[in-house]
């Protein structure tokens, strides 16, 4: 799982990330709220650390933002222990979790853990975008009709829709849905976006997945051309 740190004192955020690293995530580190968020807004992540106190943006603002734009990916906050109005604000705002300083690594990882295990779950539901809904139990894709989809095109289909109206370029989307399968290549995810157009069609769906091969591929109104 692939994580992002915002915290501003250097020697902890050095510490986090090479306990994290140790329990094999893959670690960004950053030391502002602003570049927390530019690197939110370009790159894809299993779990957020973000500090509340932070220059140029605070870790509220940067949470803030981020859910504004539809990144649902699970947020915990470290925080200080007179910050209690800030940790009621982030709960209040999207924040998954908090953990006070000082901390023990130990709850840090289980806290970590808990959060990721947790979107799995959030995932795990009945997800909706515009006209589709995507139904976990059945593995059926609705609009004004209905089709079930294979696992894997199950599975793709949830990553475009947590991630909607947002880029996911193939590689992103062989470490996240082809992460068990080594051997899976470019034109894999190629074969089944092919399959997720036919059958958002079959269901006459005013979705369309756009994007072209080898290329990005992101949920969008059916106005929206196909090689954008």
């Amino acid at each position: 799982m692939k994580l992002l740190i915002a915290e501003d004192t250097r020697d902890l955020n050095r510490a986090i990330s090479a306990v994290l690293m140790h329990e094999n995530y893959a670690v960004d580190s950053v030391f502002d709220g602003a570049e927390a968020l530019e690197k939110l807004r370009s790159e894809r992540y299993d779990g957020i650390i973000l500090d509340i106190m932070m220059p140029k943006m605070s870790g509220l603002e940067v949470l803030q933002e981020i859910r504004k734009i539809n990144i649902v990916t699970p947020v915990l906050l470290l925080t200080a222990k007179a910050e209690v109005d800030d940790r009621v604000a982030g709960l209040d705002a999207g924040a998954d979790d908090y953990l006070t300083k000082p901390f023990a690594m130990k709850e840090l990882l289980a806290r970590v853990r808990s959060m990721t295990r947790r979107r799995t779950e959030y995932s795990a539901r009945e997800l909706t975008y515009e006209d589709i809904v995507l139904n976990a139990e059945s593995f059926e894709l609705s609009a004004k009709n209905s089709v079930r989809l294979s696992i894997k095109e199950f599975e793709l289909m949830q990553a475009l829709i947590l991630n909607a109206g947002r880029d996911l370029d193939t590689k992103y989307l062989l470490d996240h849905v082809w992460s068990s399968e080594p051997d899976a290549q470019p034109d894999t995810v190629w074969l089944y976006i092919s399959y997720l157009r036919g059958k958002l069609r079959s269901i006459d769906s005013r979705i369309i997945i756009v994007g072209l091969k080898n290329g990005s591929y992101r949920l969008a109104p059916r106005e929206e051309d196909f090689t954008k």
